[in-house]
Order: structure tokens, then sequence, then C-alpha cells
């Protein structure tokens, strides 16, 4: 009997390798199912989740807002910030006040960085831009300031940037030591629940078999962390790669929850989607 193929669309970051690493190298397998990786950004993952392009696949916390009917949520594969997120930041200004009026670069408008730039600032104009563009674009005066996601956030004190907020930092003054949800990962509903249960397992799997092989594991993931140190990425990986990534559970279904519910009350979503876990 032939394999059945799926296709897994995740970013070619750290944290998403250390997660992937042994499904992607066939140290953990599915019975039955032969898997195609695709490594693309965030944004565009979010777009191809939007055109139902992919059975499983990252994106961002944000985008499953617009995609809730065709997917459902795994319960394991999320990146949670706990204290700490996406990292506003300038080379001349210090304060949100100081950047009214000014325009900033955002990573992308389905990222969750961005929805929290809107839900978490007043007057402040954003033009999204590549991820890995915000750095260079704002040190060159192009943008007042920039929101940076994944490594970065550990980097840019030493490229002489001024940290103005760590949107992680403002969502727990408001909403307390619920962690902060920044990506997911999601399955179409239509391969089925059995199938779709039988992935959410291998991807758990995955990440236990990285916890427990972490020198070997993370020594692959570096090849993703953009020239950063091992030290820098061993520690940007455990950031977000953690319990709650094995298994978000309650407390991580009530941090998207609230996520939702807060940017539909400011007008920032058209509704508080259904939150269905496999």
């Amino acid at each position: 009997m032939n394999n059945r193929s799926i296709v897994i669309g995740h970013s070619p970051d750290a944290d998403d390798a250390y997660m992937f690493y042994g499904l992607t190298t066939g140290k953990v397998t599915i019975e039955g199912i032969s898997i195609h990786h695709i490594l693309q950004d965030i944004q565009t993952l979010n777009q191809r989740a939007l055109n139902r392009e992919l059975d499983v696949t990252a994106i961002s916390a944000h985008a499953y807002a617009y995609v809730a009917p065709y997917y459902w949520i795994m319960k394991t594969g999320a990146s949670m910030g706990q204290g700490y997120g996406p990292i506003l930041i300038s080379k001349e200004y210090k304060t949100l006040e100081e950047l009214r009026g000014k325009t900033i670069a955002t990573p992308g408008a389905l990222t969750t960085a961005t929805l929290l730039f809107h839900l978490f600032t007043e007057g402040i104009h954003n033009v999204d831009i590549p991820f890995d563009e915000i750095m260079a674009r704002v040190e060159h005066g192009e943008f007042a300031a920039g929101i940076i996601i994944h490594e970065g956030q550990l980097t840019y004190r030493d490229k002489g940037f001024t940290k103005v907020v760590d949107f992680g930092e403002l969502w727990q003054q408001r909403f307390g030591d619920l962690p902060l949800p920044l990506g997911i990962n999601v399955i179409r509903k239509d391969v089925g629940k059995e199938l779709a249960q039988k992935i959410s397992n291998a991807l758990y799997e995955s990440i236990r078999y990285a916890f427990n092989h972490h020198d070997e594991t993370l020594a692959y993931s570096l090849q993703f962390g953009r020239g950063i140190t091992t030290s820098f990425g061993s520690r940007f990986i455990t950031m977000y790669v953690n319990d709650i990534t094995l298994n978000m559970e309650d407390r991580g279904k009530l941090a998207l929850q609230t996520l939702y519910t807060a940017a539909a009350q400011k007008h920032l979503l058209p509704r508080v989607p259904d939150l269905e876990l496999v």
C-alpha cells in the first residue's frame, strides 16, 4: 500500500527547526504517512493558510482568526512568550509617546506582533515589511522604529538599538501570568480527526526527542539562526520551545481566547474564533 503524503509548512527559524527535527530527520515517523516539509517565512505561511494550501502549517496566532473554519489548532507546537515577546526597538526614540505620529516597521499584517502593536498602541503609523529587513531599515532611518521577532529579540542591544517596549511585558501587565500566544501549528480539517491526532502526537514526540537530545538538535537548529552564537541560539530556543509547546492545555487555550477577545473588542478582528484543539 502506498503511503499517504502530508505537506507540513514551518518557518526556517531555529525554534521551528528544533521542534521539527525529529520529523525532519526521520527520528520520528508516522506509520503509513510520508511527510514533505516546506520552509517559508511566517507571513508567507499565514497567506498560504488563508488559501488552504497546506495540510499542516505553523502560522501566527493572529492569522488563526481568519482560518478557523478550515483548520484545527494542534495542542502541540505553540510558541508562547512568558513575560516576553516581540520588541519595539529604535535608534532615536525611547517611548511610545515619542513615536506618536511617526511610522514604524512591522513584520506582516497577519503576524501576532502586528496585532499586538495595534492592540497596545495609539497614534503610531506602521508599514509591513519582511521581518529580516526591519533592523537594517530602522538603522538607515527609513523608519522611526521597528518590531523585531525571532533571534533579534536577543541581539538588538549589541547592534546599538534601544528597547521602546516589549509587548510580552505589556501583555503581562494587562493579563497577568497568562502566556502570550505568538505562533501555533494548525491542521486542515479535511484530513480527518484520526489522522490529525496522529500528526499532533508525532509532533509531540518530535519535540520530546529534541528535549532528550538537546545538543544534537541544537547543532542542527543553529543553521537556521542567522548567525547567532550557540549560547544565544540555545537561549532563544528555550524561550519558545518549552513545556507549553509540548501541550498548551487549558492555560494556552485561555491565552488564545484572551488575545482574540481583546482584539475583537478593539475591532481588530471580525470575530472571536471557535477554538478546537487536536
